[in-house]
């Protein structure tokens, strides 16, 4: 399941809690490690919206975090390689 469900209080407290353990950082780094693996490359889209998602000031920094780290490349590189 998608432990970052929910727009909820609990929910972007999930979220917020997935980011500080690294979680970002290490979806871009699995992304950029496997770039011929569909699987982990739409995985890995999908975990990074989830984690960035919310209408919350820290959900703000966890997208400037997301794209600090790349995401923007590697989301952009997925969708190129993986049509």
């Amino acid at each position: 399941g998608n432990v970052c469900s929910g727009n909820d209080a609990a929910g972007l407290a999930r979220s917020q809690r997935v980011a500080d353990a690294g979680a970002i950082e290490a979806i871009v780094a699995a992304m950029r490690a496997h770039p011929q693996e569909e699987d982990v490359q739409e995985q890995g889209c999908r975990a990074l919206r989830n984690v960035c998602a919310g209408n919350d000031a820290a959900a703000l920094v966890r997208e400037q975090r997301a794209a600090d780290a790349g995401a923007i490349e590697v989301s952009v590189a997925a969708m190129q390689a993986h049509p």
